[in-house]
């Protein structure tokens, strides 16, 4: 192994790790409130063996389809010039030669509705995961309820504050606590399955299939919840030129 090899490995671990801080950190926290807005929302899903497993099924499947599939295998290939964001995919679309006008025209509202949508899950993502954290603070004591909106938006007003620090340094904090937080969520889902093994069926993708014939309407309005799993996958695109 030679010097400047073994010099790199400390480079990527630390890369690696602050990947998972800033990339990984949005849809990692999604565990927190996905489910519980799906039978508990204004919406809420009767809680039974058959739902819990139809919602489990869309949520695994959509993961597959969206992040993996669609991102990983399609769309991180269309990076302009090492950068990546629905911005940077409307400016490599309309630089395509001999391009129509009205399907320059298309494109371009396309690319204005796609950054709204990114503009909207990123001020509401935030909110909906510090406030789902802080709201676990009330199954402590029911005496932290009037102080969980104030405690969220304290947290909140001190993230992005510490956000204009840039890229590094919120990578540099965040990537340790996000590293914990997965390997914290892998053994309480490890432990989970090994108490009901049953919830592996959910692979299935029957049970997503079934879901829908059995609960109609209000299946198509528990897929409000099952987005909730998916949301920060854009991140893996949007924040390509970070890390290279």
């Amino acid at each position: 192994m030679t010097s400047s090899t073994t010099s790199a490995h400390p480079r990527l671990t630390a890369l690696v790790i602050g990947v998972i801080g800033v990339v990984f950190g949005d849809i990692g926290t999604s565990p927190l409130y996905t489910m519980k807005e799906a039978f508990h929302g204004p919406h809420g899903m009767p809680v039974s063996a058959a739902n819990i497993l139809g919602v489990l099924s869309l949520i695994f499947w959509s993961l597959i389809i969206v992040v993996s599939i669609k991102y990983v295998v399609f769309i991180m290939r269309a990076d302009n010039k090492g950068e990546g964001g629905i911005m940077a995919l409307t400016s490599l679309a309309l630089r395509t030669e001999k391009l129509n006008p009205r399907l320059f025209w298309l494109l371009s509202v396309l690319g204005i509705f796609g950054a709204a949508l990114f503009y909207g899950d990123a001020a509401i993502t935030p909110a909906l995961s510090v406030l789902s954290a802080v709201e676990g603070l009330e199954v402590a004591t029911p005496a932290f309820k009037p102080y969980v909106v104030p405690i969220a938006i304290a947290i909140l007003v001190g993230l992005f504050l510490f956000q204009r620090r840039g890229t590094a340094s919120v990578a540099a904090l965040f990537g340790p606590v996000m590293l914990f937080w997965f390997a914290a969520l892998a053994a309480m889902g490890l432990w989970n399955i090994l108490k009901h093994p049953a919830v592996i069926a959910a692979i299935n993708p029957w049970y997503a299939l079934s879901f829908f014939g059995t609960n109609h309407t209000l299946a198509y309005l528990a897929l409000g919840a099952v987005v909730l799993a998916i949301t920060g996958g854009e991140a893996l695109y949007a924040d390509m030129g970070h890390f290279g």
